[in-house]
C-alpha cells in the first residue's frame, strides 16, 4: 500500500511536469525584436524619426493606413466624403474599435487628438495646421481645411488616435498648456493611450521599448477589414525595440538569435559580418530614404552661393555610391527617384576646375583660413564618419579647411533647434511623411520645418515657401507634380544641400521570420515596414 500510494505520488508528479512543460511549449512567446537609434519619442504628438514613426505604427490607429502601392485603405474611417471645393472631408468611423484600456474609440478621440498635436505644435503638427476638426456625431466627424491641400487623405496616416480619457486621466498641473497641464507628455513617455495591434508594456530611455499583443485588436473581429490591417497568424506575441547602434552588440545579438532584424545604420563591413552567419541574411531596398550634406545657408562661409556650389563641385560623389554606400544611386536633384513627383533636374558630379572656377567668385576667397566649416556627422551611423573625412579630403584639394565632429543625434537635434547653434554642415538621412515629393520639399525646404532635424539649411525663404504651398494646394495631381518640378529646379538653383545618394536601406534579418520588406514588398511610408502584425516568426 505505501509503495503504491509512492509510485501514485510520482506518476501525479512527472504527469504534471509533463503538462506543465508542454503547456510551456505551447504557449511560448514569439518574439520580434529589431534594433534602432536612440533616442524613442513614444508620444505621437512629439516623435516624428524613425524609431518613433515605427512605434506609431504598432501602438497606435489612424483613419487611413499605408499600402505599398502609396495609397491608402480605410483603417479607423470605414469611409469618407469630400466636397467638391476639396476643404471639407467627413469621415465615417467604425463601431466597435476598442482602446488597450477598453474604452470605445469616437469622433471626440480623433478631434481631440489632432487638436493636441497642433497644439503641442511638434513631431507631425506641421502636417495639420490650419485643420479645423468638427464632430458631427459619435462616429462622424468633419475636417475642415483653410485651403486645399492635394495630398491630404495619405498625410493621415501621422495623424495618430489618441484615447482623450486616458491623456486626460495622466495629465500634470501645472504645465504649458494651460488647463491641459502638461498635455500627458511625461505620462507618454513610458506608456500608452493607443487602439493598435500592440500596447506599450515598458520604456527604459536609452536601452529599450518592450510592447505586447493587444488582444481585443478590433482588425481581428469587425467586418470588411483590409488584410493590411489584421494581425498574421504568426506574428508577435512580444515586440521589443533595442536603442542601440553598436555594431559589438548587435552582432552579438543576432548570432543568440535574441535579434530578428538589425538597424539600417551598421557599416558596410558590419553587414557583411552578420551577413556570414548561418540562419542570417541581409536585405536591401529603397524606400525614398536619401542622403544629405545639409549646409547651413545663413552662417559664414556656407551662406555664399558660390562657396556652396564650390562645395558642390568638390566633392568625390562617386566614391560615396560605389564604396562607402555601394547600392544606393546618386541623387539627381532634391527628392528621391522613387518619390512621385520626383523630376531628374540635375546632378553635380566631381569637378575641381568649376569648384575653383565658383569659390573665386565667393566672397571669402582670399581669407579661407579664416572661415573652416564645421561639419557634424551622426555617432550612430559609423559610415558617416567616412563621408566626412572624404569631404575633408576633398575640400583640401581647393584650400577649405573643415573641422569634422563627431555628434550622437540627441544632441544634432538639440543643435538643429538654434540657427547659431548649427553648424555650417550636418550630414542626415531623411525619409518622406508621406509618398509623394511634397512630403521632402515641405518638411527639407519650408520655413515651417527650419527648427526641426530635417532642415539644417536655414533657407527661410518666402519665395520658396510659397511655391510650396501653392503646389501642396493644387488637387489636380499632374498639376501638383509639375509644380514640384518647377521647385525641384529652384532648390538647385540655391544649392542648399548637396544631393549625395538614394538610400538602399539595409538590413540584417534572421531567417526564421517571414518579413515582406525583405521579399521586396516595401511600404514607401516611414515605419510601417517594421509594422510587427505583418511580420511571421516562423520558428
Amino acid at each position: 500500500m505505501k509503495w503504491s500510494r509512492v509510485l501514485l505520488i510520482v506518476m501525479l508528479a512527472l504527469g504534471l511536469a509533463l503538462g506543465l512543460a508542454s503547456l510551456g511549449t505551447g504557449e511560448a512567446k514569439r518574439a520580434l525584436r529589431v534594433s534602432f537609434a536612440p533616442p524613442l519619442y513614444t508620444d505621437p504628438a512629439v516623435g516624428s524619426d524613425f524609431v518613433a514613426s515605427t512605434t506609431f505604427a504598432n501602438v497606435y490607429d489612424s483613419l487611413v493606413y499605408p499600402t505599398p502601392a502609396g495609397d491608402v485603405v480605410p483603417a479607423v474611417a470605414e469611409r469618407w466624403t469630400v466636397s467638391p471645393d476639396g476643404l471639407t472631408w467627413t469621415f465615417y468611423l467604425r463601431q466597435g474599435i476598442k482602446f488597450h484600456d477598453g474604452k470605445e474609440l469616437t469622433a471626440e478621440d480623433v478631434a481631440f487628438s489632432l487638436e493636441r498635436l497642433t497644439t503641442i505644435g511638434e513631431g507631425y503638427a506641421y502636417l495639420f495646421q490650419g485643420i479645423t476638426p468638427q464632430v458631427v456625431g459619435p462616429y462622424t466627424i468633419n475636417m475642415v481645411l483653410s485651403k486645399p491641400f492635394g495630398p491630404f487623405l495619405i498625410n493621415l496616416t501621422r495623424l495618430y488616435i489618441l484615447n482623450k480619457d486616458c491623456v486626460m486621466a495622466n495629465i500634470k498641473t501645472p504645465g504649458p498648456y494651460g488647463a491641459f497641464g502638461d498635455y500627458g507628455k511625461a505620462y507618454l513617455l513610458t506608456a500608452d493611450c493607443g487602439s493598435g495591434p500592440y500596447k506599450i508594456k515598458e520604456v527604459r530611455a536609452e536601452e529599450y521599448a518592450l510592447m505586447e499583443r493587444f488582444e481585443g485588436y478590433w482588425a481581428q473581429t469587425l467586418p470588411n477589414v483590409d488584410e493590411l490591417l489584421k494581425v498574421k497568424p504568426k506574428a508577435a506575441d512580444e515586440l521589443k525595440f533595442y536603442l542601440t547602434t553598436e555594431p559589438v552588440t548587435i552582432r552579438t545579438l543576432m548570432a543568440r538569435q535574441e535579434l530578428e532584424i538589425s538597424d539600417q545604420w551598421q557599416s558596410l563591413e558590419a553587414f557583411q559580418a552578420l551577413d556570414a552567419m548561418e540562419g542570417v541574411d541581409v536585405a536591401g531596398f529603397l524606400t525614398g530614404t536619401s542622403f544629405y550634406l545639409m549646409v547651413h545657408t545663413r552662417k559664414a562661409p556656407t551662406d555664399d552661393l558660390h562657396f556652396r556650389k564650390a562645395l558642390a563641385w568638390a566633392f568625390d560623389y562617386e566614391t560615396v555610391v560605389k564604396q562607402i554606400f555601394p547600392g544606393s544611386p546618386q541623387m539627381i536633384g532634391p527628392v528621391a527617384a522613387t518619390l512621385p513627383g520626383h523630376k531628374d533636374v540635375f546632378q553635380y558630379h566631381r569637378d575641381l576646375a568649376k569648384a575653383r572656377e565658383e569659390l573665386q567668385q565667393s566672397k571669402y576667397f582670399g581669407q579661407l583660413d579664416q572661415y573652416p566649416v564645421e561639419y557634424h556627422w551622426i555617432a550612430e551611423v559609423p559610415d558617416e564618419e567616412k563621408v566626412a573625412l572624404l569631404f575633408l579630403a576633398n575640400m583640401e584639394e581647393i584650400g577649405i579647411k573643415v573641422k569634422v565632429v563627431k555628434v550622437p543625434w540627441l544632441s544634432v537635434v538639440e543643435e538643429m533647434a538654434s540657427m547659431e547653434a548649427s553648424p555650417n554642415i550636418v550630414s542626415v538621412f531623411v525619409a518622406p511623411h508621406y509618398p509623394e515629393a511634397g512630403s521632402i520639399l515641405k518638411s527639407r525646404y519650408h520655413s515651417e520645418s527650419a527648427k526641426t532635424w530635417e532642415q539644417n539649411e536655414w533657407l527661410l525663404d518666402p519665395e520658396l515657401d510659397a511655391m510650396i504651398d501653392d503646389a501642396i494646394a493644387t488637387i489636380d495631381r499632374e498639376e501638383r507634380f509639375a509644380k514640384y518640378g518647377a521647385i525641384q529646379e529652384r532648390i538647385m538653383e540655391l544649392c542648399p544641400s548637396l544631393f549625395l545618394f538614394d538610400h538602399l536601406e539595409r538590413h540584417a534579418y534572421q531567417t526564421y521570420i517571414d518579413w515582406p520588406a525583405a521579399k521586396g514588398i516595401v511600404n514607401p511610408v516611414m515605419g510601417y515596414d517594421f509594422d510587427a502584425r505583418q511580420i511571421q516568426i516562423l520558428k
